[in-house]
């Protein structure tokens, strides 16, 4: 029978991280937020424990900050605690953010299924079934809260050294740990992937990107978990960790565990439908109900744009309107909170018939295409006046010449009031 090892790969827990933004908005959701990363990383413990993995990875980012407080310590060590009455060892490397000088020792000492990797230098451990070696363990964590830029964090982390170091050639299965950018973020600890892949390493658990990413897809070895949380809107959809299975001569197999209680979302609700204020909140309801079905969590932050041409556009403008739209969603279920409403919906404009008239607007559209015909003409023009203001024009800006020049005339042929159909 081939051999199996399963493990749980986690990273970014980022316990005690501030959420920012909330409390302006509502103090009861701020407060929730608070407790919702602590409930992560207990939902993390019990993957492991119900789930029954030989062991646990956690790559770095354990704490938010070098100065963590003694109840995140206690909070951590407490599920290292609960892994080691569960038999489950646990292996950790430092990251950024809680590099290898932060940590208070004296706060408390590890338990005996936990090691975690050093930072000065790369070093080595071997799990062991039945008193035989069955994973080689690599890594090496952040010793300050920045990496040398002339280093390469995961130099000398290779299987040939984990043999040489724990005298267990004989060990199927060889498992990397390392924080580090790899090619997403290059001011980060950044490796080179293609390296790692030559390392003789069986699976790279990584940590630092704060989604997920496998590569290659269809055997995974070089793998972030992401983050187990979103701490704000830029950290949208579901947050976990992997329970991941190596077997001799089979692909990588990854199952994703959703470990965030509350999930942040960003949607956008067509509501050209509608016919009334009222169908424009049933359907945000709607909407939010089947993106929360989606999301396997018990709470939600989300940013609503409302889109689509309608006649409710005069109404949907008001700031007035909108906030008691807001309020009623927040009133109606205490598991969602509506953190921003924004108006982005247009007048339904027959642009045709409008030509046809040969008036004002006819003449106004006339200029809008020229200037979309002649967009190098339109590009030079901006890239003077940002310059008269010592700025420079975002390149999001260069591509996205054809819509702003949609938007704009909209704009213009709504102020004049010709948004209505006819």
């Amino acid at each position: 029978m081939p051999k199996r090892v399963t493990f749980i790969h986690a990273a970014d827990l980022h316990l005690g991280a501030p959420f920012r933004g909330l409390r302006a908005l509502s103090d009861t959701w701020a407060d929730r937020l608070l407790s919702a990363i602590p409930e992560s990383y207990d939902r993390v413990i019990e993957a492991a424990v119900e789930n029954n993995v030989d062991f646990v990875v956690i790559a770095g980012d354990i704490f938010d900050s070098a100065r963590a407080s003694y109840a995140d310590y206690l909070h951590f060590f407490d599920g290292l605690h609960v892994l080691d009455r569960a038999g489950i060892p646990a292996y950790l490397c430092t990251g950024n953010h809680d590099p290898f000088t932060s940590w208070k020792q004296d706060f408390f000492a590890f338990p005996p299924n936990t090691f975690m990797f050093s930072a000065d230098k790369p070093s080595f451990e071997v799990y062991e079934r039945d008193g035989e070696p069955l994973v080689l363990l690599g890594g090496r964590g952040y010793y300050n809260q920045t990496w040398p830029f002339d280093r390469d964090i995961a130099e000398g982390v290779n299987r040939a050294a984990a043999e040489e170091a724990t005298k267990a050639e004989a060990a199927p299965f060889a498992v990397g740990v390392l924080h580090t950018g790899l090619n997403l973020d290059n001011t980060k600890a950044p490796t080179d992937p293609t390296a790692l892949m030559r390392t003789g390493m069986d699976y790279w658990a990584l940590g630092h990107i704060h989604k997920r990413y496998l590569y290659p897809e269809d055997n995974p070895m070089l793998v972030f978990s992401g983050c187990i949380q979103g701490r704000d809107v830029n950290e949208t959809g579901e947050r976990g960790v992997f329970k991941v299975t190596l077997t001799e001569g089979a692909p990588n197999q990854l199952e994703f565990i959703p470990t965030a209680s509350v999930v942040w979302q960003k949607m956008r609700v067509d509501v050209e439908d509608c016919a009334s204020i009222a169908e424009v909140n049933e359907k945000i309801m709607r909407e939010l109900f089947r993106v929360n079905g989606k999301s396997h969590c018990e709470e939600m932050c989300v940013r609503i744009e409302l889109v689509g041409k309608t006649q409710l556009h005069r109404f949907l403008e008001s700031p007035s309107v909108l906030a008691d739209l807001r309020k009623s969603i927040n009133d109606s279920y205490a598991f969602f909170f509506c953190d921003t409403l924004t108006d982005r919906t247009e007048m339904p404009i027959d642009k045709k018939a409008l030509a046809g008239e040969g008036l004002f607007p006819a003449v106004l559209m006339q200029v809008a295409h020229s200037q979309k015909e002649n967009a190098e003409e339109s590009l030079l023009y901006l890239q003077d006046e940002f310059m008269k203001k010592n700025l420079t024009v975002p390149r999001s800006v260069e591509r996205s010449l054809d819509k702003l020049a949609d938007e704009a005339e909209n704009l213009v042929l709504d102020l004049l009031g010709q948004g209505e159909v006819r």
